[in-house]
């Protein structure tokens, strides 16, 4: 199989130069023989994207879902009959704290089931010999997912331990694509890492969920540095002081949807 990756932006927050955005994230990751579509955005921006990228749908092999968040899977019902991996907790009802709105998904896990080949995991999903679906992400650091601003229906705090991720081994190293990063891009690098068994970060791309200049950020920068990690590519749910402070350190590029990058 061929041992590199190619990512093409079909949704984000930022729009590119003939392609438009909206608040959400879709990339098409092809890689291993496998063409995965990893989240869908919040409609059906991702399809109109991929018809201007030239990507015919029906060549999408499998979708996998970061987490039961709008931004992220309202999109799938334009896309259907196919494979769907996520964790089995992106199906609950779950709001933002501060003014109730509802921020889950717009369909039911029954709803779902109908639409797809439904496959949750818990736990790592190899997905093929050399991607996985990390499933549920343990909260190791002292510094990521302690504070969260969504709730459960019954007002009880939601740290979205559904957000997962995706691990592709690479000859360099591991590239991990992330949804919003809600476990922390420390706790998921460090868990990848355990769950590949590999030494070495080659990339990570996707929502980091850093808002401000704050001990999560410095710490989530510092270690990426040690890790010396060749490719740091934040986005989507990544706001501008972090933006910023990552060009600041590593000198990344924006991301912006009609991205295509190759790895």
């Amino acid at each position: 199989m061929d041992a590199s990756i190619r990512i093409s932006v079909l949704a984000e927050n930022h729009s590119g130069v003939r392609t438009r955005a909206e608040h959400g994230l879709s990339y098409l990751v092809e890689t291993d023989g496998s063409r995965i579509l990893f989240d869908t955005g919040q409609s059906d921006l991702f399809l109109q994207n991929a018809a201007l990228l030239d990507i015919d749908p029906a060549s999408i092999d499998m979708i996998v879902l970061s987490h039961g968040h709008f931004d992220h899977g309202n999109g799938l019902p334009s896309i259907q009959g196919k494979i769907l991996i996520c964790h089995p907790g992106c199906f609950v009802r779950r709001y933002r704290k501060s003014d109730r709105t509802y921020i889950g998904l717009g369909n039911t896990k029954d709803e779902i089931s109908s639409m797809f080949n439904l496959i949750t995991s818990a736990g790592p999903y190899r997905i093929t010999e050399r991607v996985f679906f990390l499933g549920e992400i343990p909260r190791l650091t002292d510094f990521e997912s302690v504070e969260t601003s969504f709730v459960f229906g019954d007002g009880s705090p939601d740290f979205v331990k559904d957000d997962s991720a995706i691990a592709v081994v690479l000859p360099d190293g591991l590239f991990i694509l992330t949804g919003c990063g809600h476990s922390g891009i420390v706790n998921t690098v460090e868990y990848a890492l355990k769950v590949t068994s590999t030494e070495r970060i080659y990339g990570i791309m996707g929502g980091f969920h850093l808002k401000e200049v704050n001990r999560q950020m410095t710490e989530t920068i510092k270690y990426l540095g040690k890790k010396e990690v060749r490719h740091i590519l934040p986005s989507h749910c990544t706001e501008l002081p972090a933006l910023s402070a990552f060009h600041e350190s590593f000198g990344n590029r924006q991301i912006k949807t009609g991205d295509i990058l190759n790895f």
